[in-house]
C-alpha cells in the first residue's frame, strides 16, 4: 500500500494521495481583507494549483466540503464555485456555516479527486 503526503508540516499535509484519489486538506483564502466571493475565489485558485501538483485537476473532483461562516453570504460562495465547477462534471459535495479558525476567514473548502487513469 502506498500513501504519498504532500506539502507537510508537522502537524498536517495539504494533499494525502492513495490508492488514485488525492485527499487535500481545508483550503483558506490568503488575503482575507475581500468579500466572501473573492475569498472563495482565492481558495479555489488554491485547490486547482495543489490538485495540479499531484497529477490531477478539478474535472476529476469527486466531493467538495465547504464551510461559510454566514449564509447571509451563501450566494456570493456559489456564485464563486458555479463559474469555478466543470459544468456536467459537479462533485458531490455538503456545505454549512460553521465557526473558522480565523475570524477574518469566510470560506474553508476540502476537496477529493480522482488521478485520472494513465
Amino acid at each position: 500500500m502506498s500513501i504519498s503526503y504532500r506539502d507537510s508540516n508537522t502537524r498536517m499535509s495539504q494533499a494525502t494521495v492513495h490508492n488514485g484519489t488525492v485527499y487535500l486538506a481545508g483550503q483558506v483564502p490568503q488575503d482575507a481583507s475581500v468579500d466572501m466571493r473573492g475569498q472563495t475565489e482565492q481558495v479555489l485558485a488554491r485547490i486547482d494549483e495543489l490538485l495540479a501538483q499531484v497529477g490531477t485537476s478539478k474535472e476529476h473532483l469527486l466531493s467538495a466540503q465547504i464551510w461559510v461562516t454566514s449564509m447571509a453570504e451563501f450566494d456570493q460562495m456559489n456564485a464563486a464555485w458555479d463559474a469555478w465547477v466543470v459544468p456536467g462534471r459537479p462533485p458531490v459535495r455538503a456545505a454549512l456555516e460553521a465557526k473558522l479558525a480565523k475570524p477574518e476567514w469566510k470560506v474553508e473548502i476540502m476537496v477529493v479527486a480522482a488521478l485520472p487513469e494513465a
